[in-house]
């Protein structure tokens, strides 16, 4: 119950933010340039709050279906205007006017993902310190000359702190199918040159688990015991009657000795019943669990909705990852473009069939999110903000019919052409574009039921 109400509240307070944001640029951006705003709303729909504030008596909303927000400027497309309002009217206004005003929207979504990213960079985050722990065999990281050990110092000369800390720099190099030059000390104490070559993943496979599962890097851990510190009720483990606090003992007759053990087994066996052996109040019990079968970087796997209880990190393997204020800003713009490169070049690798379309997510996963990232503590849902607000500039400035990004589109060839384009070719690039954001709608829906069913 706990975790459905941040789930629900995290949401709800995330997408008013991101919307807030987004749609105070056009704002701030349209009253500074003279053109004349009747309406700011949160949400769709009708309003459940609304007030009129400000010289022009702007009525501030909030609507019932919390999935967006928009503002409306005064437009003779969309009613009358009095000849004294003219010249406030959107309509009216030069072209760089009103692509500096579509333009604001996406824009504050990178400011506040960069103001985001510096004071979380200035507050400091906690890591874990670099530290390979092992290496994958006939993995890319171990063709390249790693060894359990070694510490990672440099990634294409870019400082290494913690041990996620260039995840999305790897994420697009990987796309890019490059070779990263990786600086690592041994445990001679010796710097070493390692170079990373990424040529043999695919764009599928660039995901949350790139550096583990892929690359063939893992971080050094202290050893992990198999016990149960968290269960998914929904999940086969709960479901065959396993309970938090159980030791696994042993699959299918053999020993368990780490946590890692029980991840490879289950993992690499979709849909086949285990026989678990369990060790709970100084008894051993034997239970039958079938994994459920999902998909993870392409590839099925098996998952029984388990989580380990971890253990204390010892201080040794803490760091705690700071920045001055400049150095925090410019971190912050440098998440923020990678961020936004990434994103891009994932949807060109879409369009292309090279990554699944599976992968898109819609308002349900950013929901699990959000109550996740709320639960963890206030950094980690900023960060979360960050993310999206990113995603969502970058979405809107997609050349696509009613996002902001088609309104571009057309004012640059209306400026080009000489003249506005027809009313019935915006009608039929209206209804394209309308058509193309429901049914994405609809597929990112989809693939959130079947994670959810999964």
């Amino acid at each position: 119950m706990t975790s459905l109400i941040y789930t629900v509240v995290g949401f709800v307070i995330a997408i008013s933010i991101l919307v807030v944001v987004h749609e105070f640029g056009h704002y701030w951006v349209a009253k500074r340039l003279g053109v004349k705003v009747l309406r700011f709303s949160v949400g769709f729909g009708r309003p459940l709050w609304m007030r009129r504030f400000g010289p022009d008596h702007t009525e501030w909303a909030i609507a019932a279906i919390p999935l967006g927000g928009y503002v409306k400027m005064l437009d003779e497309r969309e009613g009358d205007v009095a000849k004294h309002e003219l010249p406030r009217a959107f309509n009216r206004q030069p072209i760089w006017k009103r692509m500096a005003i579509v333009l604001a929207g996406p824009m504050f979504n990178f400011l506040f993902a960069i103001l985001a990213y510096s004071v979380i960079n200035m507050a400091g985050v906690d890591g874990i310190r670099p530290v390979v722990g092992k290496v994958a065999d006939g993995s890319p990281a171990q063709e390249a000359g790693f060894k359990p050990g070694d510490e990672l110092l440099t990634i294409d000369g870019s400082r290494v702190q913690s041990w996620d800390e260039h995840r999305l720099y790897l994420y697009a190099r990987a796309l890019d199918r490059a070779t990263v030059h990786m600086q690592v000390r041994d445990t001679d104490g010796v710097p070493r040159d390692r170079y990373l070559d990424l040529s043999s993943i695919t764009p599928a496979e660039v995901g949350a688990g790139l550096l583990e599962r892929q690359i063939g890097l893992s971080v050094a851990l202290p050893e992990v015991e198999p016990v149960i510190g968290s269960l998914d009720e929904h999940g086969a483990g709960a479901q065959a009657g396993m309970q938090v606090g159980d030791l696994i003992v042993a699959i299918d007759g053999r020993p368990v000795h780490a946590w890692q053990d029980v991840v490879t087994t289950v993992s690499s066996r979709p849909g086949e019943t285990l026989k678990i052996t369990l060790r709970r109040n100084g008894t051993q019990r034997v239970i039958a669990v079938t994994p459920q079968t999902v998909e993870s970087a392409g590839k099925q796997v098996g998952r029984i909705g388990v989580g380990v209880l971890l253990p204390q990190l010892p201080a040794s393997m803490r760091v705690r990852v700071s920045y001055t204020p400049y150095e925090a800003v410019y971190e912050g713009v440098a998440t923020t473009w990678n961020m936004s490169v990434l994103t891009l070049k994932m949807l060109a690798k879409m369009v292309m069939l090279e990554v699944s379309t599976k992968t898109i997510s819609g308002p349900l996963t950013i929901a699990q999110y959000a109550g996740a990232s709320a639960q963890i503590g206030l950094d980690r849902f900023v960060l979360f903000l960050a993310v999206v607000s990113v995603s969502l500039g970058v979405l809107n400035l997609l050349p696509v019919p009613v996002l902001d990004g088609g309104h571009l589109l057309i004012y640059a060839i209306e400026g080009v052409k000489g003249s506005p384009l027809s009313e019935r070719v915006l009608y039929w690039a209206q209804q394209a574009g309308i058509m193309l954001l429901v049914g994405l709608m609809m597929l990112a829906m989809y693939n959130d039921f079947m994670r959810l069913l999964r």
